[in-house]
């Protein structure tokens, strides 16, 4: 099947991978991306959601079509009694997205940079010769690689691999789609049960052309087959209904939550987005740290290969998110969440704060330089 030559591979066309391939390919390197999948937008595990902060720092989602985005203001947080409170910040708010098809523009946008994605492609093993890699493929060329960028999401094939760490914490999710959903429009709607989702939310909100209804839960034992939206539908009905048709679209899938694994990178190699753990153990957002750091390994990368800094497998990764407090958090929500408690504090400025804290605070911070 011969051989191709590449600066960059990156196996995974995610938010993470796609950011990371195309700055690399605007850097001037050339970049390959396979990705199993026959469609980017394909069996998604995500919500879609992009805070304002990485619209603020990732100039690429300037570019993204109106269509496939729509502002969600604030959150209305339900205690277990559904008694709830709003919170808004000032100047901050939400992007509901339609998840697939922006992965799919993404896709294309990176491809009119100049990289070469590769959909239906299934990464199997990668060997480390004369200082570079080689990447036989079934069903295609063997692909010869300076570095090797892992994106393939929570469990990662290029981790397995090489022999980096892989995640053992999840939370498990499902979430429908509905038309004619209603509900309190422009507000992301979260649910707070211990009995129906013990270590995480229940959420709602009116997305792009369709309404998202979803639950997740802290996995124990693979537990995931125990996980249904009825008993949620239920409770929420007085503010939350999805009406009488069945959901146009459902997904479900395994959330990373235990914060940065240990080990995400090794010689001419590393790993980003939920491959690496970088999702938030509180909110399980990734949309954000994925696109930022992906960017930045793309361009960590192209300075490497062009001999201007050392491997960013030594440096880069220092600089991915700790989640320090987020995981603080989640080791109280798991160990000490109570139902009675939310439901006497809610409301109370210092849970409005913590609320506010985790849902709107974002601490600003620049990537390391090498």
């Amino acid at each position: 099947m011969g051989h191709l030559k590449v600066d960059l591979l990156v196996v995974g066309a995610s938010f993470a991978g796609l950011a990371c391939a195309r700055a690399a390919a605007l850097a001037g390197l050339s970049v390959m991306v396979l990705e199993k999948k026959t469609a980017a937008g394909a069996k998604l595990h995500t919500t879609g959601i992009i805070v304002k902060d990485a619209v603020d720092s990732v100039p690429w989602l300037a570019e993204v079509p109106p269509a496939l985005v729509r502002r969600i203001e604030g959150v209305r947080l339900y205690a277990p009694d559904m008694h709830h409170v709003d919170l808004h910040a000032p100047g901050y708010w939400f992007w509901a997205t339609d998840a697939p098809a922006l992965l799919d523009w993404m896709v294309d946008s990176t491809r009119a940079c100049g990289v070469d994605v590769r959909l239906g492609m299934l990464f199997e093993q990668a060997l480390w010769l004369d200082g570079r890699w080689e990447v036989p493929l079934t069903h295609g060329p063997c692909i010869t690689a300076t570095y090797l960028v892992g994106a393939d999401g929570p469990h990662s094939r290029v981790a397995k691999a090489l022999g980096l760490s892989r995640n053992t914490r999840f939370l498990y999710g499902v979430e429908h789609e509905y038309q004619g959903a209603r509900m309190a429009p422009d507000l992301l709607h979260c649910f707070i049960d211990r009995k129906l989702a013990p270590g995480y939310i229940g959420w709602a909100l009116e997305g792009v052309g369709v309404s998202q209804i979803g639950l997740a839960r802290r996995m124990v034992h693979d537990d995931a087959g125990a996980l249904r939206l009825e008993p949620l539908l239920r409770k929420i009905a007085p503010v939350v209904t999805p009406g009488d048709a069945p959901p146009v679209a459902v997904r479900a899938g395994m959330i990373p939550c235990g914060g940065v694994l240990p080990v995400v990178a090794r010689e001419g190699a590393l790993l980003v987005g939920d491959a690496a753990g970088m999702v938030s153990p509180v909110t399980a957002g990734g949309i954000h740290t994925a696109l930022l750091h992906g960017q930045g390994a793309g361009e960590a990368v192209a300075r490497f290969v062009r001999g201007e800094v050392g491997d960013p497998a030594t440096w880069f990764v220092r600089g991915y998110p700790g989640f320090r407090l987020k995981r603080t958090l989640r080791w109280a929500f798991d160990h000490f969440q109570n139902d009675w408690m939310f439901n006497r504090l809610l409301g109370t400025p210092p849970m409005r704060r913590m609320a506010e804290l985790v849902y709107f605070h974002r601490k600003g911070r620049s990537l390391p330089r090498g």
